[in-house]
């Protein structure tokens, strides 16, 4: 009996996980597994299905309601699971007498995403990640790159206050957060549809000041495009803003970029991590790529390989192309699955060389981190760095970097 959510994809899902975990919480009795499902590759679309099987398995007789961007996209693929109790969209999952009793309303309570106008901050009682807690920002895109799904799964790009920001971020210190992450699925339009539009950058300035007492903040995925130059002088004036970006690059070659209706150009993406290294020279980049993009040629797949190289991006998030239906990118020329399978697995090697560059680079050094508990620890740079397994979670350590084991930084 009780309520269990399993969520699968981004950050922003894991948010809306304990949102509905505080909303569906007041049922002591409840026998309830919510999948919160993710969209954005058939993958992800095929493990919410598994998962709903899995649990008609192992808790017979719970009520199963499916959610998320895949809920919202594919209604009727879930409605068709005679496992599945109900189906709720965007828009109803944020409802609260959706969650109040069993089976309350439509089996299937799925509206147009694209109507919704606002951002639903998560209950005061709401959970949240210790040490490091996720802050909702903005949810929504307004771009349509011709392999993605997720607009018509989160709908337009909708920004969060800047008051309603510092706000949470206040609750999840009192918390006992040591970090705030600020997350959302198009981070940096945040602002765009705001009094004034403000800037990512003024957002970050705003939470600094505002909130004293918060000793870290760290940003997630970012559209390189869109970093302002107020975010770039921060990240060079504020020690406590984390000298980690994660950008969405997706590729190192024009034509492909083109072709997935991107913003940036390579040059750009190799501009901006120049100016970034030259605001903080400690900085760590993170990057998502597509392997095996539609049209891609070797000669193209090698612009990837090279840009994230050049770039020198330490973790390398590798996505095999994966053809989403309604999508631009699906009624293109596909590349070969095998030929996709092997880019994938070269940029992925690549990858995890450019990782052993990064923490050779970090061996000999002093850094404060962050204790996660079981003997694991973050730095500043998003480095993971294996500690004293009895350093209390939460607790900020000064160590002695001596050396790493191909994953992890080992502290002395």
């Amino acid at each position: 009996m009780g309520v269990d959510i399993v969520t699968f994809g981004c950050r922003l899902n894991a948010v809306d996980g304990e949102t509905i975990r505080a909303l569906a919480g007041g049922e002591r009795a409840r026998d309830l597994v919510v999948v919160n499902s993710c969209a954005v590759t058939a993958e992800a679309s095929r493990q919410a299905r598994q998962a709903v099987r899995r649990a008609a398995r192992e808790r017979p007789g719970a009520e199963i309601v499916v959610t998320g961007c895949a809920a919202q996209i594919e209604p009727e693929r879930f409605a068709a699971m005679p496992e599945v109790s109900r189906v709720l969209g965007a828009a109803a999952k944020a409802r609260p007498e959706n969650w109040e009793t069993a089976a309350a309303g439509p089996r299937v309570d799925v509206s147009d995403v694209l109507e919704a106008r606002d951002v639903a901050p998560p209950p005061g009682e709401a959970r949240i990640q210790l040490p490091r807690a996720f802050v909702q920002v903005q949810t929504g895109c307004d771009h349509r790159c011709t392999f993605c799904v997720i607009p018509f799964g989160r709908g337009a790009a909708r920004s969060t206050p800047a008051a309603a920001v510092v706000a949470e971020v206040r609750r999840v210190v009192k918390r006992g957060a040591a970090e705030a992450v600020l997350t959302g699925v198009d981070v940096t339009s945040w602002g765009q549809d705001l009094p004034g539009a403000p800037k990512l950058g003024d957002l970050v300035r705003t939470i600094l000041r505002e909130v004293p007492e918060l000793k870290r903040l760290r940003l997630s995925s970012l559209d390189a495009v869109e970093i302002d130059d107020e975010l770039l002088r921060a990240l060079a004036e504020e020690e406590r803003l984390m000298p980690h970006l994660h950008l969405s690059l997706q590729s190192g070659d024009d034509m492909i970029l083109k072709r997935m209706k991107r913003r940036h150009s390579r040059n750009d993406a190799l501009d901006l991590c120049e100016r970034v290294r030259r605001a903080r020279p400690d900085v760590a980049f993170g990057a998502d790529v597509i392997a095996g993009f539609p049209t891609e040629t070797d000669a193209m797949f090698e612009n990837t390989r090279a840009l994230l190289e050049e770039c020198g991006v330490a973790y390398a998030h590798v996505f095999p192309f994966s053809p989403r239906p309604g999508t631009p990118a699906a009624r293109m020329p596909q590349v070969p699955a095998e030929i996709v399978k092997a880019r994938a697995a070269a940029l992925r090697e690549i990858g995890e060389r450019l990782l052993l560059d990064h923490l050779d680079s970090r061996v000999g050094r002093r850094l404060q981190v962050l204790s996660e508990g079981r003997g694991i620890a973050r730095a500043a740079d998003f480095s993971t760095v294996r500690v004293d397994p009895a350093s209390p979670k939460g607790a900020f350590l000064d160590v002695a970097i001596a050396g790493h084991d191909g994953r992890a930084l080992v502290a002395a």
